[in-house]
């Protein structure tokens, strides 16, 4: 197991599965987190400047040069020009809380987004929203952007009707922007279904949350690669998945961890040692409470053993009396990631909140 000091976490330079060895102060010079996370042109094509050389390919390959049109890696339409680029879906949810019952006290969406009507599972008063998407997939150079507030003592269980589909992105990149935002006491489960990228698919996740001290994030994901027909599990082109976790107080907001996923099949050996490590499928688990501690990630170690899968564990430094936990694994498997994922979360549900393991009998 793996943990992190300090309080800035850049998992894609953890060493564990999934993540890549970090880098030496003689080989790199070190990056201000905070300053990058707050470019505005991050999601676009700021990450570029980095690549050197490897974002120059040769005419055998898919890729071209780096922000041209048709690349999957440029600029949206639009965003060149230094206009915003319209979404595709759009969706707002601020969760509030009365008399011991969650709910939604405002809803707005657009496009091609949308949400279910509420759910309750249980008497606790947790509140469960489905989001869903008509269109059923995400398609090159689309744009999907959600906004969720949760309320002082508000609880919600955040959930998709169904995999995120990611097919072929030729013009540009497909791409889901989430903001949250967690009040004090308040609380959000995060539990979509899986991210499945297809040939030649282009993904960037950007989720930027802010927590209070006393309030609880929890988190999963998992990773697929779709179908291909030579069978190949790495055939798409891209997925980037950013996390900003800030934990806001009366003195300010500052950044506790940054988990930045990023696979490129076509620029880097993906299956080998180091990275995959031969498996094809990858999970995140992704918890922000005071109760996070050193003992929670031996037992969730314990309890990822006993899963057939390849599980690392990061802890962030504590700021303002709350800590991040992160839980990467891999597998050959969607089925056994979510077992893994949902023991996780079922143990922190009935510890910390006397509820049942998660059961949203979607299938």
């Amino acid at each position: 197991m793996s943990t992190t000091e300090g309080p800035l976490v850049e998992l894609v330079e953890t060493e564990g599965p999934g993540f890549r060895q970090a880098q030496s102060p003689e080989r790199a010079p070190q990056r201000d987190l905070t300053a990058e996370a707050a470019r505005p042109d991050f999601g676009a094509t700021a990450w570029w400047a980095s690549r050197g050389d490897h974002g120059r390919e040769g005419p055998g390959s898919s890729l071209r040069e780096p922000g041209t049109a048709g690349d999957g890696h440029g600029p949206k339409p639009g965003e060149a020009a230094g206009r915003a680029p319209a979404p595709m879906g759009e969706l707002a949810l601020v969760i509030s809380e009365h008399g011991g019952r969650s709910f939604a006290s405002h809803q707005f969406h657009r496009g091609a987004l949308r949400v279910l009507r509420p759910h309750y599972l249980d008497d606790s008063g947790q509140v469960c929203y489905v989001v869903v998407n008509p269109g059923g997939a995400y398609l090159g150079a689309d744009l999907y952007v959600l906004d969720v507030e949760v309320g002082d003592g508000a609880d919600l269980l955040l959930t998709t009707q169904s995999a995120t589909k990611i097919y072929r992105t030729p013009e540009s990149f497909a791409e889901q922007r989430m903001t949250v935002r967690l009040r004090e006491g308040s609380r959000l489960e995060l539990a979509p279904d899986q991210v499945i990228a297809y040939r030649e698919a282009s993904y960037r996740q950007n989720t930027h949350i802010t927590v209070r001290p006393t309030s609880s994030l929890v988190m999963a994901e998992v990773i697929t690669p779709g179908w291909s027909p030579d069978g190949a599990s790495f055939r798409y082109e891209e997925l980037r998945l950013r996390n900003e976790i800030h934990v806001q107080t009366d003195g300010g907001t500052r950044l506790l961890a940054l988990d930045n996923l990023l696979i490129r099949p076509p620029l880097d050996d993906v299956t080998g040692t180091g990275f995959m490590e031969g498996y094809s499928h990858l999970g995140s688990l992704v918890v922000a409470d005071a109760r996070v501690d050193q003992a929670l990630a031996d037992e969730l170690h314990q309890l990822a053993e006993k899963i057939d899968a390849y599980t690392g564990i990061s802890l962030s430094a504590t700021m303002d009396g709350i800590t991040a936990l992160v839980l990467r694994s891999l597998s050959n498997s969607t089925e056994k990631l979510n077992t893994l994922l949902g023991g996780c979360s079922g143990l922190l549900r009935q510890r910390w909140y006397g509820q049942a393991p998660l059961n949203l009998r979607k299938y």
